[in-house]
């Protein structure tokens, strides 16, 4: 079964300022959860482009390290950029990151797409543990967002 995510958050900045922040790769870290241990081994040497590979070690879970090959799809520059799982921990992991002017900044919007391997218990795994350790690496997230981008 193909799962899906939906996330929005609201930064105070402009589009420009997000843009450069988000299609750069080293930001990644600064965004993931300490406890993912992540880590980028190549490719976040450039600003996101059609077909650029991204190779990172990432934690999900305590005592489980595994490595996450990625490849940035599509870009349109400060509207959108796709990534996708090429080798990882998901059978399948499409995420889109959309970026839309507002009168109080940006909207952003997260729309993933991903399957759990393992046929019908991949199902209940991710019923039971992993929509809920997503559901945390996006709150993660948007928490340090809000920290960096919209302070008052």
């Amino acid at each position: 079964m193909i799962h899906h995510l939906h996330y929005k958050t609201h930064l105070n900045i402009d589009i420009n300022t997000a843009w450069d922040f988000f299609s750069d790769p080293k930001n990644l870290n600064t965004i993931t959860p300490p406890d993912m241990h992540f880590k980028i081994l190549s490719g976040a040497d450039k600003k996101m482009y059609p077909g650029q590979i991204i190779i990172y070690k990432i934690s999900p879970f305590p005592g489980i390290t595994t490595t996450w090959v990625t490849e940035i799809t599509h870009v349109v520059n400060n509207k959108m950029f796709v990534d996708e799982q090429r080798f990882g921990p998901y059978e399948f992991w499409h995420h889109q990151h959309w970026f839309e002017e507002t009168k109080k900044g940006i909207l952003m919007e997260d729309i993933v797409h991903y399957k759990i391997p393992l046929g019908w218990m991949g199902d209940i795994i991710n019923a039971i543990i992993i929509k809920h350790r997503l559901k945390q690496i996006f709150d993660y997230r948007q928490e340090k967002l809000n920290e960096m981008f919209n302070k008052h």
